[in-house]
């Protein structure tokens, strides 16, 4: 079965799919501080601000948790076409403070890096906290989509060339679907 994790095409919106539907129960894939720290590490450039060793820190599975549900709410409000409240968020991003650094490489080159401050479990978040609100902010909500597929719960930024996605993903929910409605063609059809 292919992972649900980075269906999104978004860290924001794969931040929301990390809550799934199995056997008609949501399921929380987060059930640890690791397990947070495993998805940043995995969630792609940008997402976590640092190579970081060691274990998680403590507290955050419930910072990012908590995260989630405000970019949750603030994703839903924008596809409906209300005016979300931003202050939640705003909250989580002014915890983030961060400044850039001039660095040399081995090879010789200068390069620009994000510096996060504050506290580690704030600090691990804040990148994906900007990216929730770049997405807030200027993102196209036409194309922010709920997959078609009334069991499934994931979301996700159609990128196609046609914006034609209706799936969370073709060998998941549209493969099931689409066999489903072949079946039931078949059926009407004697």
């Amino acid at each position: 079965m292919e992972d649900t994790a980075l269906l999104g095409d978004h860290p924001a919106l794969d931040l929301l799919n990390t809550v799934v539907r199995t056997d008609g129960e949501l399921v929380d894939r987060w059930r640890s501080d690791a397990d947070v720290l495993h998805w940043l590490a995995g969630a792609g450039a940008g997402v976590l601000p640092e190579p970081f060793g060691g274990p998680a820190p403590a507290g955050l599975l419930d910072m990012a948790r908590a995260l989630r549900e405000v970019v949750r709410q603030l994703v839903m409000d924008r596809k409906a076409g209300k005016r979300p409240d931003v202050r939640a968020l705003n909250a989580v991003l002014a915890e983030g403070p961060r400044h850039l650094e001039l660095a040399w490489q081995d090879d010789g080159a200068l390069t620009l890096a994000e510096r996060y401050t504050g506290d580690l479990p704030r600090r691990l978040l804040a990148p994906l906290a900007e990216r929730a609100a770049e997405l807030i902010a200027t993102g196209d909500f036409a194309l922010v989509r709920k997959c078609e597929d009334e069991q499934c719960v994931l979301w996700f930024l159609d990128r196609t060339k046609s914006h034609r996605r209706r799936w969370c993903s073709m060998a998941l929910c549209g493969n099931r679907n689409k066999v489903a409605s072949f079946r039931q063609r078949r059926q009407q059809d004697g």
